[in-house]
C-alpha cells in the first residue's frame, strides 16, 4: 500500500515549484507556451489539438501559424496556411480546421457549446462530445488527419484517454501561473487528468494507477486517486506529474 500522505507532500511541493511562468519557455517547450501568448479559447484549442509528438516540434509548428487567420475570409485562410503541415495533418487539414473554427467563432463560443453538454450532469465528457459534434457539423470536410486532430464520439463507452481535449479543458478552467482560466462556469473538481505516456508511467510508479493499459479507464483511475490528494482540484497535479516524467526524475 502506498502512503498517500507522502505522495501528497511530494506532489504538492512539485506543484508549487512548477507553478511558475518560467516553466513555459523555448528551453522547456510546451504547447501552453503558445496558447498563453494569446489567451484565446479558439487559439488554445488549436494548440491543444496539435499537442502530440515532440514538444519542441509542436511549439515550432504552432509558432509558425498566423492565428489572426481565424478572423479572416476563407480565401485568405487558404493562402495563409499553404504548406502548413504537421505529422499526420496535411496542409489541407490545417486549412480546414482554421476554416471550421472561423465559422464556429462567428456564431458562438467554445464555452457555450461545451456547457450545452456539461451543464446537465457536470460531466466534462458530455461537454467534449458537444464540441466534437459542433466541429463536425459545421464543416463536411473529412480526412484521416483531420479526424485524428478532432477525435471521435464513441458509440458506447470511451476508450481513448482524450488527452488533448482534457488538457484543453485544464487550460480553460484552471487559473494559476500556467493555466489560463478563461472559462468561469465549469468546476475544476469535474476535470479529468489529461493522461499521456509520462503521467501514465509516473502514475503507475507512484501506485496511483494499477491498470496496465493506457486508456480511458486509467484516466478515471488516476483522476480518482488524485481526488484523494485534492478533492476540489485533482488536475492541478497534471503538469507537475507530466514534467516529472518528461524530465525523467526517478522518485
Amino acid at each position: 500500500m502506498f502512503d498517500f500522505e507522502k505522495i501528497k507532500e511530494l506532489l504538492d511541493k512539485e506543484v508549487e515549484k512548477r507553478d511558475d511562468k518560467n516553466e513555459l519557455s523555448l528551453q522547456k517547450a510546451d504547447p501552453l507556451l503558445v496558447a498563453s501568448r494569446y489567451k484565446d479559447e479558439y487559439i488554445s484549442l488549436i494548440c491543444a489539438m496539435y499537442a502530440y509528438g515532440n514538444a519542441n516540434l509542436i511549439v515550432k509548428f504552432l509558432s509558425s501559424l498566423n492565428f489572426s487567420l481565424l478572423d479572416a475570409n476563407i480565401s485568405t485562410i487558404e493562402q495563409g496556411l499553404d504548406n502548413k503541415y504537421y505529422r499526420f495533418q496535411s496542409s489541407r487539414d490545417t486549412r480546414e480546421i482554421f476554416i471550421t473554427l472561423n465559422k464556429l467563432k462567428k456564431i458562438t463560443t467554445l464555452e457555450k457549446v461545451f456547457l450545452e453538454g456539461y451543464a446537465k450532469n457536470s460531466d466534462v465528457m458530455d461537454g467534449i462530445y458537444k464540441l466534437i459534434e459542433a466541429i463536425y457539423d459545421i464543416n463536411s470536410y473529412r480526412s484521416r488527419g483531420y479526424e485524428f486532430l478532432i477525435g471521435k464520439i464513441p458509440k458506447k463507452r470511451p476508450t481513448s484517454p482524450y488527452k488533448r481535449w482534457n488538457m484543453f479543458l485544464r487550460w480553460m478552467v484552471r487559473s494559476d501561473n500556467l493555466d489560463l482560466g478563461l472559462w468561469k462556469k465549469v468546476d475544476k473538481k469535474d476535470l479529468l487528468i489529461p493522461l499521456d505516456t509520462h503521467t501514465f508511467k509516473i502514475g503507475r510508479k507512484l501506485g496511483l494507477i494499477e491498470r496496465k493499459t493506457y486508456d480511458f479507464k486509467s484516466v478515471i483511475e488516476l483522476t480518482n486517486a488524485l481526488k484523494k490528494l485534492d478533492l476540489y482540484d485533482p488536475v492541478k497535479y497534471d503538469f507537475a506529474i507530466y514534467r516529472i516524467g518528461q524530465e525523467r526524475l526517478f522518485l
